[in-house]
């Protein structure tokens, strides 16, 4: 009796751990979406330049501390949080340069891409009414890397302080989103899109965020593989 009951409860746990498994399993895939141009790895060797447009931001706070910012404010803090996680990539891409883990290509400077913009007052708030191959060509570089990102807290802890906000605020995301694109210059055919959400603790700023996010998703973006 006792062997049975012992044997019993082992086959109920197991059936739990199975289920708890194939509930990971279907949580993490609708969590991450992936798509790799079949052509990618052949198109890419021809790329000498590739610039980094500044993503659409959100940032989604809980109501009580809506409640002590003006709209304006909350753009602003989008705006900052933006250009962090635009850095961020770039810095990113200028790491995985120097450690020998990216092909020949030039990434193009934020400022630089900023300033081209500028010039023909290209915002984040009109940047959808362009295509990503008339962007690839205003900044003139081959591909370009085109996003949008949500987050329940600022990941920058500059963007917070500067709009005089509680210290809490900032810091370790409960929630972050982020869907990324890259699309080719010449034909402005999609390469690469790459959808990951995010919960807890990521970190402490936008650059552990762009690490936790590429950490996987590099292996499959032709610029950073290994030849």
């Amino acid at each position: 009796m006792y062997i049975s009951c012992s044997f019993l409860n082992f086959t109920i746990l197991k059936k739990i751990l199975l289920l708890f498994i194939v509930l990971v399993t279907i949580n993490s895939q609708a969590q991450t979406s992936l798509y790799e141009n079949p052509k990618f790895d052949e198109i890419a060797k021809n790329h000498k330049s590739l610039g980094i447009l500044p993503f659409k931001t959100t940032v989604e706070l809980r109501k009580k501390d809506m409640e002590k910012m003006s709209k304006g404010e909350l753009s602003k803090l989008e705006k900052k949080e933006s250009e962090s996680i635009q850095l961020s990539m770039y810095s990113w891409f200028l790491k995985r340069k120097k450690q020998g883990k990216m092909q020949t290509i030039e990434v193009q400077d934020p400022n630089t891409t900023k300033a081209l913009l500028r010039k023909k007052n290209i915002t984040e708030k009109n940047m959808n009414k362009y295509t990503p191959k008339q962007l690839a060509n205003i900044l003139n570089v081959d591909a370009v890397i085109t996003g949008d990102y949500k987050t329940t807290k600022p990941m920058s802890e500059g963007a917070s302080l500067a709009l005089g906000l509680l210290s809490g605020l900032w810091g370790s995301t409960n929630t972050a989103t982020i869907n990324m694109s890259v699309h080719n210059r010449k034909d402005g055919v999609l390469l690469w899109n790459y959808n990951k959400k995010v919960r807890g603790s990521i970190g402490t700023d936008s650059d552990d965020l762009i690490n936790t996010l590429m950490r996987k998703a590099s292996r499959r973006l032709s610029y950073t593989k290994k030849k």
